[in-house]
C-alpha cells in the first residue's frame, strides 16, 4: 500500500473514510489517526495498526457543538457551555453515548468522548464525510505523538491510506478530557486546555436568577424561598462582608484608595464610612475595587455549584441593573414593598430612628425603577406568608421553564 499525502483535495479523503480506509489528519494539538467511527471494521484497523489495547475507549472528533446531542444522550448543560466557550479547540467532553456508537469505539463502556477540532481541512473531511470520524493520536500505542505530516508517515507509511498535511501542529500537546457523566466533573487527561478555564466556563453553566430591589423589601425571604426550592442562594453584600475579613489583595486595594481604611489587616468601616458616604466619586472608587472581587467570588461559588451538578442560582444584591454581572442573569426578580412597611423592617432590624431610615429609603432607587428594569415582580404588600408563597410559586416556575427548554 502507498500511503498518500494530501494536501488540498478533501474529497479524496472523505472517499477513503467512507470506504472504510484511515486517514491521518491535523489538528491543532497533534495528528490523529481517523477512521469512519460508525464503521466498526475501520474502528478495528485503528486498534491494529496502533497496538492498542481494546480496553482503551476511542473518542469521536465532530464538526459542531450539535453533535452533543446526536451523538450523547442526556447531555447536561455543562456540555453545552463547554462547547460554546472551546470548541473548536482542545477539549474532548465525555458524556453518555448515544446507542448507534459502536460498542468497539466505547471499550464496552456506555460513554463517549467527543471533540471538534480547530483544524479546518479536518472540519471539512468531517463535514463531506457526515459521519464522526474516531481518530486517537497518529503514533503506536507507548511512542511520542505526531505533530507533523512526516512523523506521522515514519510510523505509519505504507500501513494507512493518506495523510493530510496541514504542516505543524499549533500546540504539540493532546486535547484535555473531562467527564461530565460524574458529578462533581472530572479531569480525566489534562492536556492544552488549563483546568482552570475549563471551571470557570462550567460557571456560566449555572441558571442564575438575580433578585434585587430598596433596603427592607423582602429580597432576603426571596433569597430564603429560592434555597428552599433547590437554588443555589449568593447574598452579595454576606459575600462582601467576608472579603472584608479574608481577602488581602482587595484590602490591600482599598487602604491604598483610602490611607488609614485598613489597620492591621482589619477595615476600619467607620472611617472608611465617612470617606465615601458625602462623596459620590469616592463611592464609586470604592465600588470599582470591591465590585471585581465580588465577582471573582460569586463566579468561584457557582463553578464550585456546577461541579457538583448543580444547574440552578439566585443571588440577592441591591445593585444589579445595569452593571456586567446582569449579562450573566438568565432572569432578574425585583421586590417592592409600601414604604412604610419597609420603614419598620429597616428599624427592627438595625435599630435606626425611623428618621435615619425614611432618609435611606428615599435615597435608593424607587419602586417605578425596579418595575421598569426588572423581568418579574414581588410585591411584598401583604402577610408574610402570602410573600412567601408568591416566592415560592415564581421560583418553581421559573426552574421548570428552564428544565422545559
Amino acid at each position: 500500500m502507498t500511503t498518500a499525502r494530501i494536501t488540498d483535495d478533501i474529497a479524496q479523503a472523505a472517499d477513503i473514510i467512507k470506504n472504510g480506509g484511515l486517514v491521518a489528519v491535523p489538528t491543532e494539538t497533534v495528528y490523529g489517526l481517523a477512521a469512519d467511527g460508525l464503521n466498526e471494521k475501520a474502528v478495528e484497523r485503528i486498534y491494529e495498526v496502533k497496538g492498542r489495547p481494546a480496553v482503551k475507549p476511542l473518542s469521536l472528533m465532530v464538526p459542531e457543538k450539535e453533535a452533543l446531542d446526536k451523538y450523547g444522550r442526556d447531555v447536561p448543560r455543562g456540555a453545552v457551555v463547554l462547547a460554546d466557550a472551546f470548541w473548536p479547540g482542545p477539549l474532548t467532553i465525555v458524556v453518555k453515548a448515544d446507542p448507534k456508537i459502536p460498542s468497539i469505539v466505547l471499550a464496552g463502556g456506555d460513554t463517549v468522548g467527543l471533540r471538534c477540532p480547530d483544524s479546518e481541512k479536518t472540519l471539512e473531511l468531517l463535514r463531506l464525510c457526515g459521519r464522526p470520524l474516531a481518530a486517537p493520536s497518529a503514533n503506536p500505542s507507548g511512542a511520542a505523538s505526531p505533530k507533523t505530516a512526516d512523523d506521522v508517515l515514519a510510523y505509519f507509511d505504507g500501513a494507512i491510506e493518506a495523510v493530510i498535511d496541514d504542516g505543524p501542529c499549533m500546540l504539540g500537546t493532546e486535547s484535555t478530557i473531562v467527564d461530565l457523566t460524574v458529578k462533581p466533573y472530572r479531569v480525566l487527561r489534562q492536556g492544552a486546555l488549563a483546568a482552570e478555564q475549563i471551571r470557570r466556563a462550567l460557571a456560566d453553566s449555572v441558571y442564575l436568577v438575580g433578585i434585587t430591589g430598596g433596603t427592607g423589601t423582602g429580597k432576603t425571604t426571596a433569597l430564603q424561598s429560592a434555597e428552599a426550592n433547590g437554588m443555589l442562594a449568593i447574598d452579595a453584600d454576606a459575600v462582601y462582608h467576608d472579603l472584608c475579613q479574608t481577602c488581602a489583595p482587595m484590602l490591600c486595594e482599598i487602604d491604598e484608595r483610602f490611607p488609614g481604611a485598613v489597620e492591621k489587616g482589619v477595615l476600619q468601616r467607620k472611617m472608611l464610612g465617612a470617606a465615601v458616604f458625602y462623596d459620590s466619586n469616592a463611592l464609586a472608587d470604592l465600588s470599582a475595587i470591591t465590585y471585581k472581587y465580588v465577582v471573582d467570588a460569586i463566579d468561584d461559588m457557582l463553578a464550585d455549584h456546577a461541579a457538583a451538578g448543580g444547574a440552578y442560582a439566585a443571588i440577592d444584591a441591591i445593585n444589579l441593573i445595569g452593571t456586567p454581572l446582569q449579562k450573566r442573569l438568565g432572569t432578574l426578580v425585583g421586590v417592592t414593598a409600601p414604604e412604610q412597611a419597609r420603614i419598620a423592617r429597616l428599624m427592627a432590624r438595625e435599630g435606626v430612628s425611623e428618621e435615619y431610615a425614611r432618609l435611606r429609603i428615599h435615597a435608593q432607587k424607587p419602586d417605578g425603577y425596579f418595575e421598569t428594569h426588572c423581568d418579574h415582580i414581588l410585591r411584598n404588600d401583604g402577610s408574610r406568608e402570602a410573600f412567601r408563597l408568591a416566592c415560592d410559586e415564581l421560583f418553581k416556575k421559573l426552574m421548570e421553564e428552564k428544565a422545559n427548554g
